[in-house]
């Protein structure tokens, strides 16, 4: 199974602030749901709680080092990255994800094989969360489609396709 990030990043590498994301941008909304569908996500528990609810269609699977968090049925609790990304690849899927947050991407950044990333052109100077710096030596864009703002969308986006290179 191919292991991917999923993640909508700012210019300063800003993926949060007070537990949700910096922006609404509809159409990463839509992305994100189209690219994970029916395909099991890895989030740490802030992920998790940012977002109200299991997201549907997916295997979710929450990191926590709480043993005792109460989850809604069907969501798996995990302490152990290395244990998660083992139940994740249990499943049928040709594809798993990552989808946060901060910490979770920066322990898991050598695991992974593929990174979708919207690059949301614009500075978040109070963001609490950040993605890590992507060493381009690792990893080759293969894909990138750019949107200027519009109506629904108050910044410039780039959706972008990271394949890992072999070293």
């Amino acid at each position: 199974m191919i292991l991917s990030f999923i993640v909508a990043v700012s210019e300063n590498n800003a993926i949060g602030r007070h537990n949700t994301l910096p922006w609404h941008l509809p159409e990463d909304m839509k992305f994100f749901k189209r690219t994970t569908m029916g395909k099991p996500v890895i989030m740490g528990r802030k992920t998790f709680e940012s977002l109200g609810s299991p997201l549907p269609g997916r295997l979710n699977i929450v990191l926590s080092g709480n043993k005792d968090m109460a989850l809604p049925a069907g969501v798996l609790l995990y302490d152990d990255i290395n244990a998660a990304i083992e139940r994740l690849q249990n499943e049928t899927a040709d594809e798993g994800f990552i989808i946060g947050g901060g910490k979770v991407f920066e322990t898991t950044m050598s695991l992974v094989d593929r990174m979708y990333v919207t690059r949301v052109h614009a500075h978040i100077p109070d963001a609490d969360a950040f993605f890590p710096n992507i060493d381009h030596t690792h990893w080759k864009l293969v894909w990138e489609e750019k949107h200027p703002p519009d109506e629904q969308h108050k910044y410039a986006y780039t959706f972008q396709k990271y394949e890992r290179v072999e070293m």
